[in-house]
């Protein structure tokens, strides 16, 4: 059995990662200022969706591959710097909108589900990140690791879901109002392709 404070401690440290600035969280932002909170939320649940797979593959050890061979760590990273470098491309030819219920159907939410889920689980250094993280709150002694290391990253999973989820809500909210002005639509998908290029470089420049 889990103490509580433990499950306290790791829960507060799980928060505390995901309000940090980072890929996943930015994307969010941006996406969700974009196209909308609902937008953001599908999003949002595709990247939990991603960690639900990172959390499989620690407790499987499938992540320590990643940490182990330069060869598949790059090439998920460039898959994944690919797929970012499209979304810029996309962001950079968008114009504005006729008006915010057009915006908002130009992307199914499965699409936006699946966008969130291909840009967790194509970052490798999350891999890594769960196999370093997930296994210093694992104790043997208090039972079986496998399920002490799933039950951690649902904990982080929930803690995702708050964080991106208000980041999401509130983002939402700005890009409603920006959503009124033709120019301040073009202004955000300028900065959105920027933010996703920038992503994009930052990832396939990333090192283990």
């Amino acid at each position: 059995m889990i103490p509580f404070e433990s499950i306290a401690v790791f829960f507060a440290a799980s928060l505390a990662l995901a309000v940090a600035p980072g890929p996943d969280n930015i994307f969010v932002l941006t996406l969700s200022a974009m196209q909308g909170r609902a937008a953001g939320l599908f999003v949002t649940l595709g990247l939990c969706t991603g960690l639900l797979i990172h959390t499989a593959a620690v407790t499987l050890g499938v992540a320590a591959v990643f940490a182990t061979s330069a060869l598949a760590f790059n090439s998920l990273k460039v898959l994944g710097a690919a797929y970012l470098a499209y979304l810029a491309w996309q962001a950079f030819r968008a114009g504005a909108s006729d008006t915010l219920e057009r915006k908002y159907a130009e992307i199914p939410s499965r699409h936006l589900y699946a966008r969130g889920v291909v840009m967790n689980v194509t970052n490798p250094k999350v891999a890594i990140f769960f196999l370093a993280f997930l296994p210093q709150f694992a104790d043997p002694a208090r039972g079986s690791l496998p399920l002490q290391l799933v039950l951690f990253g649902a904990i982080f999973i929930v803690a995702a879901l708050i964080v991106f989820g208000s980041i999401a809500w509130f983002a939402g909210f700005l890009g409603e109002r920006l959503a009124r002005s033709r120019r301040a639509q073009v202004v955000l998908n300028r900065v959105a392709g920027t933010v996703f290029a920038a992503l994009a470089l930052r990832l396939v420049t990333s090192q283990r």
